[in-house]
């Protein structure tokens, strides 16, 4: 299981291929990429942490992209219905999502220090969730996993 968020790596690439990747994909499903849709991605690529709606709008007011709370939530919702974007109810923020495009089961490992995020693979046919679904003959529609720890980076200083 490969986590997305946590490692080092080149962040200019790491945005520049998020955005191709959802522009690729609004393109071939005929969305709308707006100017304050595809900023607000922007900033949810930027730092792979988790951002609230209001930070957003706050962001979006200084850039004089809009100051009520629709304009977040609107891009948000567009983000997130269509894959681009995940939700994060432990903390009520949301991130970008590291595999656009790709049907996939996201499980977010959330570090309770800084409140870094990274995304990763989870399978919810395998484990217990996947024996209870067999057993009940339940459909599995969507599942979240969200787990809360410390990222290497937290964990390291803590040694």
């Amino acid at each position: 299981m490969d986590a997305i968020g946590f490692e080092r790596h080149d962040h200019s690439s790491c945005i520049r291929a998020g955005l191709d990747a959802v522009e690729q994909s609004c393109a071939e499903r005929g969305l709308q990429l707006t100017p304050v849709r595809r900023r607000v991605l922007e900033l949810l690529l930027e730092g792979h942490r988790a951002m609230g709606a209001y930070e957003i709008l706050d962001i979006l007011r200084e850039e004089g992209m809009g100051s009520q709370p629709p304009v977040a939530y609107r891009a948000l919702d567009f983000l997130v219905s269509h894959g681009f974007a995940h939700k994060i109810e432990r903390l009520n923020a949301f991130i970008a999502c590291m595999h656009p495009g790709e049907d996939h089961t996201p499980a977010f490992l959330i570090c309770r220090s800084c409140d870094a995020v990274a995304e990763a693979h989870a399978d919810p046919a395998r484990g217990f969730l996947g024996q209870a679904v067999r057993e009940t003959g339940f459909v599995v529609e969507q599942a979240v996993v969200e787990a809360v720890g410390l990222c290497p980076r937290c964990a390291g200083t803590r040694a």
